[in-house]
């Protein structure tokens, strides 16, 4: 593990019941940086990214090991919020992946969550 690194992932497995999507994913994200993940379809790309602000938390029948860090602090540790950590932690996707809600809340979730709109929905 670099000193300076923003996020680092070690043995990191994840499964969709019995199903294992990622194998052993150890990588060390340094600050500053652009990363990218690039590779052929159903190589896991998405979940490896999802798992990084736990919008894998919403599946049922999911399970992990290993461990996810983010300035030195474990990305699941039930102490975490959640909140805080998808402020932190923002992903782009190539498709829209909207939050269990309506679009409306969907649109309106940003700007809610940071206070420029108060008393909408």
């Amino acid at each position: 593990m670099s000193q300076g690194s923003k996020i680092v992932i070690k043995d990191f497995s994840f499964y969709y019941d019995s199903v294992q999507a990622l194998q052993n994913i150890s990588l060390n994200i340094e600050p500053k940086q652009i990363f990218t993940v690039f590779g052929p379809a159903r190589s896991g790309k998405t979940t490896l990214l999802k798992s990084l602000n736990r919008l894998t938390d919403l599946i049922f029948g999911i399970s992990h090991t290993g461990t996810i860090l983010l300035d030195g602090m474990d990305i699941y540790d039930p102490e975490l919020s959640l909140t805080q950590l998808r402020r932190r932690i923002g992903i782009v996707f190539d498709l829209p992946i909207p939050l269990p809600m309506s679009i409306f809340d969907n649109v309106a979730y940003g700007p809610k969550l940071s206070g420029t709109i108060e008393g909408i929905g």
